[in-house]
């Protein structure tokens, strides 16, 4: 059979002029070692589907009616994590909604907006979709971001922090800056990775997460994720931190567009989630251990690996065939992630796996260098 033309004549000009966003690979293969799209190794908490499940068992028949257009419990949850008060907390259907609202509520201005060169490839998506004009600032040499480069006029900045794919870390110093300088702009912190950031301050963990500069910083919005520290990627649950009047702003937009996102179940999982501190803390502290563990070899092999602070790296093989040892490994079934793009096709993203997992890829990647003839390190 031959395959069919897609037929968009009666699609509208935006549908018809779209480049959607490409999700990671999510491929189906015997014995699969997946390290492409960054999610967390280790299951959820066990409250979560012990939250779900007496909401399916004891209260099944609520499930006809709406629930919390607001989520009220898990924003009161969120809140008393952050110490914070309820209007200054945001929840949708995934970080990608609330990113998608937040341009809506914030970047449809006659400004352009900016943005790293290299970071989240949705955000291109959401300006072509919105209309907005994007300047994408480039990283330094280093992958580094130089506050100092965003000193022209805009609408609005979003940075992801920790930066994806690079994995490198802004400053709370450097963010309170750019808030600073663009007073009358929104800027916008992806925090997706944040809770695997680690910065020590003499024996304890410094304050890394932009959540702690909103009561100083009217224009500052942070967004997270349940996706990758809380292990419910498949939940689909996102949050937004700010001052009142932007809480409100994304609102209004979401109840022009969407007034339920989130379901009952997904309502009341995340909230068992964020109660459940020391099941996070300990899930948290194992892919960061993880993580240390995986850079050391990495390192050992000959690969060039950027500083993370997320729940992956960010590495070059020795020679900077990055292609040809993803496609080796895939041979393999180890998914790794590689960017064809400029300034960033010679690396690799590689997910934080399990300890059983990182051991498999660094075996793979030995073997790779005696075996194959292609130089991985």
């Amino acid at each position: 059979m031959s395959e069919l033309k897609t037929d968009t004549r009666l699609w509208s000009s935006k549908a018809r002029n779209l480049s959607p966003y490409i999700p990671g690979e999510q491929p189906q293969h015997d014995n699969l070692c997946k390290l492409n799209t960054n999610e967390n190794p280790f299951p959820p908490s066990p409250k979560v589907g012990e939250a779900i499940a007496k909401v399916l068992e004891q209260q099944a028949d609520e499930l006809r009616l709406y629930p919390a257009p607001e989520s009220d419990d898990l924003r009161a949850a969120l809140a008393q994590l952050y110490d914070l008060d309820i209007n200054q907390v945001f929840v949708g259907n995934g970080s990608d909604e609330v990113l998608a609202l937040v341009f809506a509520s914030f970047f449809m201005k006659e400004r352009p907006i900016l943005a790293p060169d290299i970071s989240y490839s949705f955000y291109p998506v959401y300006a072509q979709t919105f209309g907005v004009e994007l300047v994408q600032i480039a990283l330094e040499e280093d992958f580094s971001i130089d506050p100092d480069a965003y000193r022209q006029p805009c609408s609005g900045i979003i940075i992801a922090n920790p930066n994806a794919p690079t994995g490198l870390l802004l400053s709370l110093a450097d963010i309170r800056k750019l808030a600073s300088e663009h007073s009358n702009a929104v800027v916008v912190i992806d925090e997706a990775y944040i809770d695997f950031a680690q910065i020590k301050d003499g024996e304890s963990d410094a304050q890394v997460s932009a959540v702690s500069l909103i009561n100083d910083c009217d224009n500052i919005l942070v967004t997270q994720t349940f996706s990758k520290s809380r292990s419910l990627a498949g939940l689909r649950v996102g949050m937004a931190f700010g001052n009142p009047s932007l809480i409100e702003a994304l609102t209004r937009m979401k109840n022009s567009f969407n007034s339920y996102p989130l379901d009952k179940l997904a309502q009341a999982g995340a909230t068992a989630s964020v109660l459940d501190t020391d099941y996070f803390e300990q899930t948290r502290q194992q892919v960061i251990d993880l993580r240390t563990s995986l850079t050391a070899e990495l390192t050992a092999l000959g690969y060039k690996v950027l500083p993370s602070h997320a729940n992956f790296v960010f590495v070059r093989p020795k020679d900077g065939n990055a292609s040809a040892v993803a496609t080796t490994l895939r041979e393999q079934g180890i998914i790794v992630r590689h960017f064809d793009k400029p300034r960033i096709a010679d690396y690799l993203r590689i997910t934080v796996g399990t300890a059983e997992q990182n051991q498999r890829l660094i075996d793979a990647l030995k073997e790779l260098h005696i075996d194959t003839g292609v130089t991985a390190g």
